[in-house]
This record gives C-alpha cells, sequence and structure tokens, in this order.
C-alpha cells in the first residue's frame, strides 16, 4: 500500500475524527483531577461535552461525505470468504454481548409435571406467609402444558465468584460489542476508508479500555482490586484463554451456565443472517 494512498483526502476523514476522538477523552480524564480542581467542575464538563461532540460530528460528517464507498477498493463482487468468516465471528460476539444486557429470553410454554408445579409451588412460597399458606395439591393427572412469561427476570448471578458471565469475555463488554460489531462491518465493505472507518471503534474499546482500567488502578474515578484485575482482561476472551480464570474447559462450562443461551442463540443466527445478505451480489 502506497504512502499516497495512506495520506489520502478519504483515509485521512476515516481515521482522523475517531483519532480526535479518542485524543480528547485520553487527555481530559487523564487530567481530570488537575482540570477540575483548577477550572471547576461544571468548566470540565462542558468541555468534556462540547469537545466530545465535535469529535462525533466529525466523525459522522467524514463518514457520509468523504468516506463511504471511496476507493481504493480492495475486492470487486462477492465479499471473499474469509472476509465472511471473520465477520461472522466478530459480529457474533458483539452482538453475544449485547444479548445478555436485556431479560433472558425463554419459551414461552412449558411443560409442567405434578412435581414440578409443587416444587414451583413450594418455591414461589413467600418467608412470610409460609407459615399460613401450605402446599399447592397436586393436579389430576401427568401434567401440562403451562404458559409463561416470555422473559426470565431473575438474577442468577453467583456473588461467591470474583468474575462471573460477560465479566469473563472483558471488563469492558459494552466498550467490545461496539468495537466488534464496527469491525465485523468492515470486513464487508470492499472500501479501504470506509473499512478503515468501521474499524475504528475497535480501537475506540482497545484504547479506552486499557486507559480506564490504568486509571483505576491508581484510583482515578474508580476501583480495580488486584484480585478481578488478575481474573479478568480488557481484550475479549484473553483471560478466559489464557487460564487466568482456571483451568480453560472448567471455565467454559461456567460460561456456559452462567449466560442467557437463547439471548445469544438469537444473536449469532442475527449475524448470520446479516453476513449472508451484505456478502451477496446485488444485481
Amino acid at each position: 500500500m502506497s504512502a499516497a494512498t495512506i495520506l489520502s483526502k478519504p483515509m485521512r476523514w476515516a481515521a482522523g475524527g475517531w483519532v480526535f476522538f479518542i485524543a480528547e477523552n485520553f487527555i481530559l480524564s487523564e487530567n481530570r483531577t488537575y482540570l477540575i480542581e483548577n477550572f471547576g467542575d461544571d468548566a470540565y464538563h462542558y468541555a468534556y461535552g462540547t469537545l466530545s461532540t465535535a469529535a462525533m460530528s466529525s466523525v459522522f460528517y467524514g463518514y457520509f461525505r468523504k468516506v463511504k464507498d471511496a476507493p481504493p477498493l480492495l475486492f470487486k463482487g462477492p465479499v471473499p470468504l474469509g472476509a465472511k468468516v471473520a465477520s461472522f465471528m466478530c459480529l457474533s460476539l458483539g452482538l453475544g454481548m449485547a444479548s445478555q444486557i436485556p431479560p433472558k429470553i425463554q419459551i414461552p410454554v412449558e411443560f409442567v409435571t405434578n412435581n414440578s408445579a409443587d416444587e414451583n409451588n413450594t418455591i414461589a412460597t413467600s418467608a412470610a406467609a409460609e407459615a399460613v399458606v401450605g402446599p399447592a395439591p397436586p393436579t389430576e393427572g401427568g401434567g401440562g402444558w403451562k404458559v409463561r412469561c416470555p422473559f426470565d427476570f431473575t438474577d442468577n448471578k453467583d456473588t461467591n465468584s470474583p468474575v462471573h458471565g460477560l465479566e469473563r469475555i472483558s471488563r469492558h463488554p459494552g466498550l467490545w460489542s461496539f468495537g466488534l460489531l464496527g469491525l465485523g462491518s468492515a470486513f464487508l465493505v470492499p472500501s479501504l476508508p470506509q473499512r478503515v472507518w468501521l474499524a475504528m471503534p475497535s480501537m475506540v474499546a482497545l484504547i479506552g479500555g486499557a486507559h480506564t482500567d490504568s486509571r483505576f488502578r491508581r484510583g482515578m474515578g474508580g476501583e480495580l482490586s488486584e484480585e478481578y484485575d488478575k481474573v479478568t482482561s480488557n481484550v475479549p476472551l484473553l483471560a478466559m484463554l489464557s487460564g487466568a480464570q482456571g483451568n480453560v474447559i472448567d471455565v467454559l462450562n461456567d460460561f456456559s451456565s452462567e449466560i442467557k443461551p437463547l439471548n445469544a442463540a438469537v444473536a449469532v443466527g442475527t449475524a448470520g443472517l446479516w453476513v449472508m445478505s451484505k456478502g451477496r451480489v446485488r444485481r
């Protein structure tokens, strides 16, 4: 790739706005205490908001006016298979992390036996009414189908474990979900400047997450305990697969029981459909 291509106007617009966004966040947050002490909290937040708005305005202006579909093109015709595989992996992980935020999706009907009905009735009995309300009488027959809410709002987080669920993947699942969605979309476009623009949110996650961790380790704006730091990572899956959380097979088994599986399945299916729709040639 020639220097002229790297320094072309579309490429500068593709990266420039994001670099400005990363830089102003890094500088202002790193010097937060000094700026607030000397200029006041309101002035600090006004400056932060103004610069972030300006940075994101340049990001979106550059995309729609200078970057989208700009040459050079990396391929013509259908998206290469390798690009589609890479896109599917990034989108599946990004959407998979985002899918864990809403309540757990569950099939809205279930088959209930007499034993499970009695057990559910017993569990549902509150401690206050336990001495007054006895167990519900068993239903006749072998059980039947029961309609239930399609969303499970219960929280099954294990408070005894230092790490749980999405924390196993990354300390910053929100940032990386955003970054991986952009990176996955980048593989599907032929325009090099557009691909750079779409990949930049992953750099926001990488640099922004690392800087947040650095600040928290120093007690600036938050805390990052040594125990939690050792068993988690900024980069997705690094702590899980490196053995920092224990035996990898055991960790994967624990993780599978901690996530919302149907949510994740919907996310992976959506990623597959998106890649298929973007990966074919439009006539």
